[in-house]
């Protein structure tokens, strides 16, 4: 009899955390850091390794050091669910710090050396920690408990320190963990179902829980900068979708460098228009003076609060978010778990 073929690896579709304001407790429950990078999916099939985006976007050239480490795992096939990102010396990681390490622009044409606009020289330690196991060998594993196919993810890794990690957990205790994540400075932690099957989409099974305010936020336009630069930006005027209007949510001036915002400034150079893209307008001298732009950039902000008018308070720049398409952008209303 001929040979049976393998099951090919499937497409990769996200499951994604609800957010809420206070993490679950109970035995029930199992909580994992909030990693600070770019979610990726990542394939294993006949010696080569592609790593998904979000968006279905192929970003292999963007972390290759990454695609690497997937390749050298002991399996034939599989299917891989984690986080890109940037390690601080202290061991944190840092959305921010990967996009300081980089030049704002469009994506590079495949074979161009680091991948996507990385500056020579500044690349940053990435790791890929590792959260899940949806296929192996064969086997679908996505309709298995949580904790079976997380159990199957730690024989795959081991204990290793390589650019490929295991993502641990805790069982239990939510409001503990949560405390020392905030006492360590951490972004926040992620509260899981450990019997629950892996269900693609935004659902309750997965919670996520931020120790500071931080949310994706879309670029309508900007002010000039002070002084005598024209090459940089002044501040970014943001907003978040609500039905079909985008509302502005105030602006954002700090958290630049000075290479990053001269980057950003002529990347928003090619998306000038006429019109504010914001409804309503914005008023007094933001709305005599700023420059708008097509809507279509995403950035990520942390501020300390919202106002009662729904801006943006204290907030700091932290970096494009090339993986998420700016029609997708709401204002996140944290809910009880």
């Amino acid at each position: 009899m001929p040979r049976r073929a393998a099951p090919p690896v499937p497409t990769y579709r996200a499951q994604l955390a609800r957010p809420v304001s206070a993490p679950p407790d109970g035995d029930g429950w199992v909580h994992e850091i909030k990693y600070d990078g770019y979610r990726i999916g990542a394939a294993l099939e006949g010696g080569h390794a592609t790593l998904w985006s979000r968006r279905d976007k192929d970003w292999t050239r963007e972390f290759p050091e990454v695609a690497a480490g997937v390749r050298a795992l002991p399996a034939r096939s599989a299917l891989l669910d984690g986080e890109v990102a940037a390690l601080l010396p202290d061991g944190r990681t840092s959305f921010q710090a990967l996009q300081n390490a980089r030049v704002p622009g469009p994506p590079l044409p495949r074979g161009a050396g680091l991948g996507r606009g990385f500056a020579a020289g500044a690349r940053p330690a990435l790791a890929y920690f590792v959260f899940d196991l949806l296929f192996l060998d064969g086997e679908d594993l996505a309709a298995r408990p949580l904790l079976e196919r997380k159990a199957a993810l730690e024989r795959l890794l081991g204990a290793g320190r390589g650019i490929v990690r295991y993502a641990p957990h805790v069982v239990g205790g939510g409001p503990r963990v949560y405390r020392e994540a905030v006492r360590l400075k951490l972004e926040g932690i992620v509260s899981k179902r450990g019997d629950a099957p892996y269900r693609p989409g935004r659902n309750a099974t997965w919670l996520k829980v931020k120790s500071f305010l931080r949310q994706e936020l879309v670029i309508g336009g900007f002010t000039e900068p002070e002084g005598a630069a024209r090459d940089g930006i002044g501040a970014l005027l943001v907003g978040f979708h609500e039905g079909r209007a985008l509302r502005f949510a105030g602006k954002v001036g700090t958290g630049f460098t000075n290479a990053v915002a001269r980057s950003l400034r002529a990347r928003l150079e090619r998306l000038v228009q006429a019109e504010s893209p914001f409804t309503p307008r914005p008023t007094g001298w933001l709305g005599r003076n700023a420059r708008w732009v097509r809507p279509e950039l995403v950035c990520e902000v942390a501020f300390s609060e919202w106002t009662q008018d729904g801006k943006v308070r204290q907030s700091s720049f932290q970096g494009l978010r090339e993986d998420k398409r700016a029609e997708e952008v709401v204002r996140e209303w944290p809910a009880s778990a």
